[in-house]
């Protein structure tokens, strides 16, 4: 069972926190019709939203956005179930040639971003790709670092970072949680 500790990062910090890495994307990339937001599913979708929707209403530009099944590309497939639902094949718009941002929700061993890398791969070949996350926790096995990070949250092995967004969980926050 998992038990909240503390809330760390409250429905209006979050919001200022997705319109800053909205504000760094747009500044890195320049040219928005070369970006694609690609929400690794189902919070990083979540994610990927809700910086399209501020690039949108600070540039006025509608950026495109896909969503992204990374069950088929996970290093521990097996290990998950011995029947895996993949929910969706496809992304939903064209990466190659693009400046493609994987929006996810929180980083933490670095296997989840590299099996989305894998993923973008198989549907071509972008321009750059750049990994966008709420929250960095830190404990990487693989050499994976973010390009952009609402907050580094340092945590115990024992500790779990929970996003909750409104659309799943009624509420938007960040909270440090504990297994007991």
């Amino acid at each position: 069972m998992i038990k909240e500790k503390t809330v760390v990062i409250d429905s209006d910090k979050l919001i200022r926190t997705v319109s800053r890495i909205a504000h760094e994307i747009v500044e890195r990339n320049g040219d928005l019709k070369s970006i694609v937001l690609v929400g690794v599913l189902r919070r990083g979708a979540t994610f990927a939203k809700m910086l399209k929707e501020q690039i949108k209403s600070f540039e006025g530009a509608d950026v495109a956005m896909g969503e992204l099944d990374i069950t088929l590309y996970r290093d521990d497939l097996t290990e998950i179930d011995v029947d895996p639902q993949v929910k969706k094949r496809e992304i939903g718009v064209p990466v190659a040639g693009k400046n493609v941002i994987i929006c996810d929700d929180v980083i933490f061993t670095g296997r989840t971003a590299r099996a989305a890398m894998e993923a973008v791969l198989a549907f071509g070949r972008p321009a750059t790709i750049q990994l966008a996350v709420v929250v960095d926790r830190g404990h990487r096995e693989l050499p994976i670092k973010p390009d952009y990070i609402g907050k580094n949250i340092p945590t115990s092995l024992s500790e779990v970072i929970s996003v909750k967004f409104t659309e799943f969980d009624g509420e938007n926050c960040v909270a440090i949680c504990e297994n007991v």
